[in-house]
């Protein structure tokens, strides 16, 4: 297994700052993403804006060949949905926008659900209790905590719920590279699994079904949908354990600790 790299203070401040940065696109992103407009124009919009504007890089693009700034899941689409400019959003509509950028050689990872006009209320409470078991994840971070009681948290909190928690796709270790580790998964059991310490900074981004956890992979050989075509839902934060806890380094404007 790969070693986990602890950051410093320094690394920390870096990354808080790449965080911030990254919470600024989703503000400007917010009013945007509506009926009408394609996945690449979303695409589009938040390049310009991260490079122009924030001066800094979309960490995704190029990564593994990955020619896009940010993965756009609508609906049944569970993670890596590629932008296409033929894809416009509608009314009912559940998307997940997906975004990394990197500064000063650091990398923060964050994703957003947004609901598109009219959403049904069933697509609605996904997106709201898949939100909670993101913070249930996170809430539990904490030196002498495991990943396995990360994994617990949630995978609880969505089975109570009545949704099954996608086990392909899992959180990661992030720092100067976006893949690093440790692995995050979503589901484990208590007391389980790699020890945290004061340093490691990691995503967690839980991905809840409304019918069953099993997945494929299209044909683009990027885009993962829900076998049975039934919702999927992700929410994503950049988590940072301190001496204490933890530190959420992509809160976005609107957003506070659970």
């Amino acid at each position: 297994m790969d070693e986990v790299i602890l950051k410093s203070s320094g690394d920390l401040e870096l990354m808080r700052k790449s965080g911030r940065l990254l919470a600024s696109v989703f503000n400007y992103l917010d009013p945007l993403v509506v009926a009408g407009v394609s996945t690449m124009d979303i695409n589009n919009l938040v390049d310009g804006f991260i490079v122009n504007t924030l001066k800094a890089r979309p960490a995704s693009k190029g990564q593994y060949d990955f020619p896009y700034s940010l993965n756009t899941s609508v609906n049944d689409v569970v993670c890596h949905g590629m932008p296409s400019v033929s894809h416009f959003l509608k009314s009912g509509d559940i998307i997940n926008v997906d975004i990394t950028l990197e500064k000063d050689g650091f990398i923060a990872d964050s994703s957003k659900m947004y609901m598109i006009g009219e959403v049904s209320p069933l697509a609605t409470r996904l997106v709201e209790k898949t939100y909670a078991a993101m913070w249930k994840g996170i809430s539990v971070v904490k030196p002498g905590a495991t990943v396995g009681d990360i994994g617990f948290a949630i995978q609880q909190y969505a089975s109570a719920n009545g949704y099954s928690v996608v086990r392909e796709y899992c959180g990661h270790g992030i720092g100067r590279e976006m893949h690093e580790a440790p692995q995050i998964l979503h589901h484990g059991r208590l007391g389980t699994g790699l020890v945290l310490r004061e340093g490691m900074t990691f995503t967690i981004e839980p991905m809840l079904n409304q019918g069953e956890a099993k997945v494929k992979l299209k044909n683009d050989g990027w885009t993962v949908v829900t076998r049975d075509k039934k919702l999927s839902a992700q929410w994503e934060h950049t988590i940072a354990v301190t001496a204490d806890g933890y530190e959420v380094l992509t809160l976005r404007d609107g957003e506070s600790v659970q």
